[in-house]
């Protein structure tokens, strides 16, 4: 059986998501998810940040460019989308942040679909 990284954070997590994406339904703004996921995380008292820039990754990369939508208890990443389909882009920008921010694990999830379905997106190399 796979290893499950955070396993009670994941849960708690993937339980304001569904609560979320069940209370607005699929066609608010990304905005909209992130301030109703974040007063979420407020009411269970689940440290985050939101919004966390990622640092600059290359030189000639403008600073504040890239930023995390949140990053929960210091440990996961979460990157949420408003959008028809989840592309090869969003997995790559969402695995770009995990390997710049050292983390083992990210939430990609897509409030437009019709059932949720939260991806976890693991970062092998990181040593955290």
């Amino acid at each position: 059986m796979a290893k499950i990284f955070y396993p009670e954070l994941s849960y708690r997590i993937t339980g304001v998501l569904y609560k979320t994406h069940n209370e607005l339904g699929r066609y608010c703004s990304e905005k909209q998810y992130a301030d109703s996921i974040e007063n979420n995380f407020k009411k269970l008292k689940i440290d985050y940040e939101r919004e966390m820039i990622i640092p600059i990754g290359f030189e000639g990369e403008f600073k504040g460019r890239n930023k995390v939508d949140f990053l929960v208890g210091g440990k996961i990443i979460i990157e949420i989308k408003a959008k028809k389909i989840i592309t090869k882009e969003d997995y790559f920008q969402t695995r770009r942040y995990l390997s710049i921010l050292n983390k083992k694990l990210a939430i990609l999830v897509n409030f437009r679909s019709i059932y949720l379905s939260p991806k976890r997106i693991l970062n092998p190399n990181s040593n955290e």
